[in-house]
């Protein structure tokens, strides 16, 4: 889903090249890599840990029709980084009035925090599974320090990369199904065959499992951490200043995007396979938290499968909660013009690095106050879902402008997929009214009508302010 780049730009390794040459296809992966195995934090395990108890192998479909949408929506995101050499806070205040742009992101502020809190205290609730009578509060501040220790201490180029070998905890779920009985006829049949409903539940959980699977603090980390490969890399120039990079740059970050949402949803379907297998033939249906999802798996499948399952919840976490309280900063830094980069010393963007540290003592001292962590991501969910479907559709609108991009728009497929999933995402906000489910037919033809109402979209200018217009 890479756009072509302009004629007469240079090209390097082709992806079918790259995956050719696997130690140039590794060194290739990164910001797309890290935030596809970010998107499957311990909240999203949990998601996924109940839609295979209660529903079995019946909505491994979900994954699959995900799969697109999720690599064009990140895509879009990364390329603006890449083009305008900005995050994407920084590329929407050129659309959005500023106002608008402040109430999204202290709302998504708010959810990320819930979301890391929630994150923060399963981690520790998981980790106490294996060391009972040790306080899982305590634990949890413990993984909270660590977690803020390496941002705050270890140099932009080697967190990355301590980042990107965390992503290898998912290849924990894959490893998982294979210490279970796991119904592979079934599962492929209901892959490719989707099973719909109109229970309530079962359509609650699609609109779940499509809203655990495209969220927005995706979109600001991976634009930002686009920019912060462009700074780490003297040879390395955002496009508009360097079109000669163009094609081998845009290449690699279709490869490495497209690579990183693929892992992400293998590693989603297998952890609904898993627990179908288990948790749903048992009887077992309902998993409020990933710890316990783990917890009921031991006395089913036994102590390496109960291993394996929570060893993946902390090693997700150790690299979902710093996208989180991440992608805040970068955020607020963007909207407010600060200095911001984890490549950056802490003395040099104090209130990017103070943001950081904020969220994640609020998300570490929730452990301690009388809130339930499962509500503290229900209504993070909530709010994501108010906040993700204007972010979606003002980012469709800046990657498909040649002014904002400077020539370096999206491709039609990128077109379709981005519009698609915002369609999605906006029939979820609907669903808790309408349980509004898209079969993937009605997901093609709701892309469809998108790219075409995208024609008549228009921006204009009224007080300083820019808007946008459905003609």
């Amino acid at each position: 889903m890479t756009p072509e780049p302009p004629d007469g730009a240079s090209s390097t390794a082709t992806p079918a090249e790259l995956l050719a040459e696997p130690v140039k296809a590794l060194e290739a992966l990164g910001p797309g890599l890290i935030t596809g195995a970010a998107d499957d934090d311990p909240s999203g395990i949990a998601t996924y840990s109940q839609a295979g108890a209660q529903f079995g192998t019946s909505l491994l479909w979900t994954t699959l029709i995900c799969l697109p949408m999720m690599i064009a929506i990140q895509s879009v995101c990364a390329q603006i980084g890449l083009a305008t050499g900005k995050g994407l806070a920084a590329s929407i205040k050129r659309v959005f009035p500023r106002p608008v742009l402040m109430a999204l992101v202290a709302l998504l502020a708010l959810a990320n925090t819930l979301n890391a809190a929630a994150d923060v205290a399963a981690m520790g609730e998981t980790y106490a599974l294996l060391t009972p009578g040790l306080d899982r509060r305590w634990l949890a501040v413990g993984f909270g320090l660590l977690s803020l220790a390496l941002q705050l201490f270890v140099p932009y180029q080697r967190y990355a990369r301590f980042l990107k070998w965390l992503t290898a905890s998912l290849f924990a779920y894959v490893a998982v199904v294979f210490t279970v009985k796991a119904p592979w006829g079934e599962a492929l049949r209901d892959t490719v065959w989707p099973r719909l409903s109109l229970d309530r539940d079962w359509l609650t959980t699609v609109v779940a499992l499509f809203g655990t699977t495209i969220s927005p603090y995706l979109f600001f980390w991976q634009a930002s951490e686009e920019v912060e490969e462009i700074r780490s890399d003297s040879a390395v120039e955002q496009l508009t200043a360097a079109p000669e990079q163009a094609r081998s740059q845009l290449q690699r970050m279709g490869f490495d995007t497209m690579v990183g949402m693929t892992f992400s949803q293998v590693a989603a379907f297998f952890i609904i396979l898993t627990t179908a297998s288990t948790l749903h033939v048992h009887g077992i249906t309902d998993v409020r938290t990933a710890a316990q999802a783990a917890q009921a798996l031991r006395p089913l499948a036994g102590d390496f499968t109960f291993l394996l399952f929570t060893l993946g919840i902390m090693g997700v976490g150790l690299l979902g909660v710093p996208v989180l309280v991440g992608s805040t900063a970068y955020a607020l830094a963007e909207t407010f013009g600060w200095r911001s980069g984890l490549g950056l010393d802490v003395g040099k963007a104090r209130a990017f690095y103070g943001v950081i540290s904020l969220s994640m003592c609020v998300a570490m001292g929730f452990g301690f106050l009388p809130i339930d962590p499962f509500k503290a991501l229900f209504w993070s969910a909530v709010i994501n879902g108010v906040v993700a479907v204007p972010l979606m559709a003002v980012a469709m609108v800046v990657v498909s402008r040649k002014d904002l991009m400077a020539g370096y728009i999206a491709g039609p497929m990128q077109r379709f997929w981005g519009w698609a999933a915002t369609g999605v995402k906006g029939a979820r906000r609907g669903g808790h009214d309408r349980h509004l489910v898209l079969s993937a037919h009605q997901i093609g033809r709701a892309g469809v009508h998108l790219i075409r109402s995208m024609a008549k979209l228009e921006l204009t200018s009224a007080r300083g302010a820019t808007w946008i217009r459905v003609l």
